[in-house]
């Protein structure tokens, strides 16, 4: 029985799995976005958010806490600046996870997870949509009954030739 288990050992020991979590949130930040298993995904997700959560406030206690898990100072001061700076009013998930199908080699199934914040076709679309105004239902019927109907020209068939001529 598995009650009370919650952590994926991905078939690692501790030590290997951290420093592979790590690596991979040091490359998530760095890059925005990472293609990966859909394990290593979920797992990433669960190490990654408490540390943009932590990058909200920054202070030397949070730097230090982070860097105790990221271990790249780089890394660290991207989070604290860039990242930090998009997620302020964000209360969560500050990651996506999206399914990319079949790898070749060995069919594990693919996944990219990528900060919510820095993808510009999902939250293009979003202002876009705010910048439309809805119009009711009532104002299109009025204006398709109104507008007048316009025929359609006529063919130039040879039997309409012939029935002019």
């Amino acid at each position: 029985m598995r009650h009370g288990k919650k952590v994926n050992h991905l078939g690692r020991q501790a030590g290997h799995r951290k420093s592979m979590l790590a690596n991979m949130a040091c490359s998530l930040i760095e890059h925005k976005r990472i293609n990966t298993t859909v394990a290593k995904a979920k797992a990433l997700k669960q190490f990654v958010e408490p540390l943009v959560t932590k990058s909200k406030e920054d202070t030397t206690h949070n730097r230090r806490i982070v860097f105790a898990y990221l271990r790249n100072k780089y890394a660290v001061t991207e989070l604290f600046r860039e990242v930090a700076a998009k997620v302020g009013d964000r209360p969560g998930g500050y990651t996506r996870i999206i399914k990319l199908g079949n790898r070749l080699g060995d069919n594990a199934d693919m996944a990219m997870i990528e900060l919510v914040d820095f993808n510009e076709l999902y939250n293009a679309t979003k202002k876009e949509a705010k910048k439309t105004t809805r119009r009711s239902r009532t104002a299109k019927k009025a204006d398709v009954a109104a507008a007048p109907v316009a025929e359609a020209p006529a063919v130039d068939t040879e039997e309409n030739k012939e029935a002019t001529e």
